[in-house]
């Protein structure tokens, strides 16, 4: 029997609440005040704690955390009087469960209680590990022994990005993967796979980009032999393939609304039946979703179905862009290298001090995808021990180069005649747009007002075009 505790100060709600859980077989105590609570938690365990947010002595907030801190493996579920979004965002962020706003209504209560009951089980399941090895530790090592595309990080983006894996990986949760293009949502899509149940079942991939209204069916349903004109065999859709295990749709967003309807109707029965054929398939399929769209933004223009959404959105992780994750560019950086070395049997120990500077300060616009691609360019063009400048692609050496002249330029005393100060503020213009446009010469002339001609003698004169 699972063991339920209730803190709420208002004593009718917690009778309340206790006789209507009793009844569905849960064991539950009562705590009316923060400093109870904690003491029953002290003699015994519980497998969720629902607390009111509102306490004489203290609140939700605090409760959560101090919960969390002594009794991590317990669950919380926050129940408050009134709805703010920030507040609920914060509490998730902070370890609860869920966030639950009154009038409370039983269904809802004993849904989000028995979920949340099996994400914790799901998350305790594994035997303690030794004392040298904490769990993230070892969840770490489990991705990077399981996972060849996923690399995790020490900054605090990639330590919440690993939280919120770690998290939703043991649950059946529906997620949905947002972020930037190139961030890495394929590979976090296999960490979540790899680190649930399902983990010995498949994992499928399905480009949704690329997709036409024709093919959909097909490819997401599968079709009979001779059942449409050029069907010359029987073919297993994506769903079939993935029955048992998880099927990630990358660019969800681009799907025609006609298919996002055939996709609800498969989301909600857990049937599909080929093309062609009578016959129901009974699926139990994981579903994560990836977009580099705001999809949100696609359901008020009618592009994107708002009850599709909902379907997929039981869980959201916004990848952080590689511009953020600070020093954690160069784990990734040495990461590739190792990798590159294989498939190319090479043996570059590292990266030159001018090419680490160079890698943590250029903006990445296309994310974990291009550091991994430069790398590899990198290290076959590389035929020393290190990485040079030289071997980096011609946007991002020029980038390091003009990095390098603003730093002299700043450091030079600053010119006093006329001028020279005209030049220099010149100059900075240049480099400026240069980067804003990622060094791409004929957008920085247009944005300048000058012809490419006139950019590249300009380049020149501070030995920017080597």
């Amino acid at each position: 029997m699972r063991k339920i505790l209730i803190v709420d100060d208002e004593i009718n709600i917690g009778i309340l609440l206790s006789k209507f859980l009793t009844r569905n077989s849960f064991s539950v105590s009562t705590a009316t005040s923060g400093v109870s609570a904690m003491e029953y938690l002290s003699k015994e365990y519980y497998d969720l704690v629902l607390c009111d947010y509102r306490l004489e002595d203290t609140d939700g907030k605090e409760m959560l955390i101090k919960i969390k801190e002594k009794y991590p493996r317990t669950g919380v579920i926050i129940i408050t009087g009134y709805s703010d979004i920030k507040l609920a965002v914060e509490l998730i962020k902070l370890g609860a469960y869920d966030y639950i706003t009154k009038p409370l209504y039983p269904d809802e209560i004993l849904n989000t209680i028995n979920k949340s009951i099996e994400t914790q089980m799901a998350l305790n399941a594994d035997p303690l590990p030794e004392v040298s090895e904490t769990p993230k530790q070892r969840f770490q090592r489990q991705i990077y022994s399981q996972t060849d595309n996923f690399v995790a990080g020490q900054s605090s983006a990639s330590k919440h990005l690993l939280k919120q894996i770690q998290l939703v990986a043991p649950t059946s949760y529906s997620v949905i993967l947002t972020g930037e293009s190139g961030t890495g949502k394929e590979s976090v899509a296999k960490a979540i796979h790899l680190n649930s149940p399902r983990r010995d079942n498949p994992f499928v991939a399905m480009d949704c980009g690329s997709l036409t209204k024709e093919l959909a069916g097909s490819e997401f349903f599968g079709h009979e032999k001779g059942s449409f004109t050029g069907a010359l065999y029987t073919k297993i859709g994506h769903f079939e393939m993935a029955n048992g295990g998880t099927l990630f749709l990358d660019e969800v967003g681009n799907l025609s609304y006609d298919i996002q309807a055939a996709l609800l109707r498969t989301v909600q029965e857990r049937k599909i039946k080929r093309i062609g054929s009578t016959k129901e398939i009974d699926l139990d399929v994981r579903i994560i979703v990836a977009t580099n769209e705001n999809l949100a933004n696609a359901i008020q223009k009618g592009k994107f179905r708002e009850d599709l959404y909902h379907r997929f959105n039981e869980f959201s992780i916004d990848l952080p862009p590689l511009s953020q994750r600070g020093r954690d560019i160069l784990i990734f950086a040495n990461t590739f290298l190792e990798v590159a070395n294989q498939e190319l049997s090479r043996n570059v120990l590292g990266f030159s001090q001018e090419v680490e500077d160079c890698f943590l300060t250029y903006n990445w616009p296309g994310n974990v995808r291009e550091l991994k691609n430069v790398i590899r360019r990198a290290t076959l063009l590389t035929e020393s021990q290190e990485i040079q400048l030289k071997a980096l692609p011609l946007e991002i050496s020029t980038y390091a180069k003009a990095n390098a002249i603003e730093t002299t330029m700043s450091r030079t005393e600053r010119p006093r005649d006329l001028k020279n100060a005209a030049l220099e503020a010149e100059y900075e213009a240049i480099l400026k747009v240069l980067r804003e446009v990622n060094f791409n010469k004929t957008k920085a002339a247009k944005i300048l007002n000058i012809d490419r001609k006139t950019l590249y003698n300009k380049m020149r004169a501070i030995n920017l075009d080597k």
